[in-house]
């Protein structure tokens, strides 16, 4: 069965959900609604159709809500998952292996494995924020580090969090995401790897949960800029003294707002990290 795609963007997450609200109209398969990271503040709004849908309504859409015209395209019938499983090489950094099952058999001697399948909609480790953050692990247990109780803020697929408890097997290990599916999917990732009750998965918004009151030792996040920088006081105030934030999911030419606002709640930066246009930010709590 074909598929179609009417995709427009539009300055504004307020204007781009109204957009994509009267698109139900037209009764899509699915639509979508993502912030284009690049700074422009520009958001996509996105339909799946099972045929063409008719331009004449996508052009008055767009025009009542002040977005660029809609872009109408045909996908082509593939099996995405398994050409993914062919063309997604597994990640390895520093010390962590990240691979798919298709491929493991390939994990090294010596390696910390971490297996996410291709099939998950976010968070496979090949994103450079996630190496980025992995590389950011690696440094810290390269230097002695340990760590008694770690959170992961925005888990995704939980493949930090799996990560941390994986390296350091007696820490208490709390991911959290404000998505229930993205839980569940970390939950299960947790499972196939024999982590299965090594770490508590909470859905939650932000800091906002009983069991993300801390201290830590360590807090990941790998998420937006926007998010973090208004979760700075936040995840400053939970980290105990000596503790470290590992942040990402930013820009190169974001990193300095997001260092600005952990500086203000009391950090102290160690490292950066860029991997091509992403950066991963390192800040440890005085004391």
């Amino acid at each position: 069965m074909p598929t179609f795609t009417a995709l427009t963007t539009l300055p504004g997450e307020t204007a781009a959900q109204a957009l994509a609200e009267a698109l139900e109209a037209l009764e899509p398969l699915g639509v979508g609604v993502f912030e284009i990271e690049d700074g422009s503040g520009l958001w996509e709004v996105g339909g799946y159709f099972d045929a063409s849908p008719d331009s004449v309504q996508l052009a008055l859409l767009a025009a009542a809500h002040g977005a660029r015209d809609f872009a109408v395209s045909e996908l082509p019938e593939i099996d995405w998952v398994a050409k993914v499983r062919r063309e997604l090489a597994p990640v390895e950094a520093g010390r962590f292996f990240v691979h798919g099952s298709h491929d493991a058999d390939k994990v090294p001697a010596g390696r910390v494995a971490l297996l996410i399948e291709a099939a998950m909609a976010f968070g496979t480790g090949h994103h450079g924020t996630t190496q980025g953050c992995l590389l950011a692990l690696e440094r810290l247990l390269a230097a002695g580090v340990e760590k008694a109780r770690v959170a992961d803020i925005g888990c995704g697929t939980a493949v930090l969090a799996m990560a941390a408890a994986r390296v350091w097997p007696a820490a208490a290990v709390v991911a959290s995401d404000i998505d229930p599916v993205a839980v569940e999917v970390a939950e299960a990732n947790l499972g196939v790897n024999g982590l299965g009750g090594r770490v508590d998965c909470v859905v939650a918004a932000g800091c906002a949960h009983p069991r993300l009151e801390g201290p830590f030792d360590l807090v990941l996040a790998n998420i937006l800029m926007g998010p973090l920088i208004e979760l700075a006081p936040d995840i400053a105030a939970r980290l105990a003294p000596g503790g470290h934030a590992v942040l990402s999911g930013l820009l190169t030419t974001q990193a300095e707002a997001v260092l600005a606002a952990y500086c203000a709640a009391g950090l102290v930066p160690e490292t950066r990290e860029d991997l091509g246009e992403w950066a991963t930010l390192v800040l440890r709590r005085p004391g």
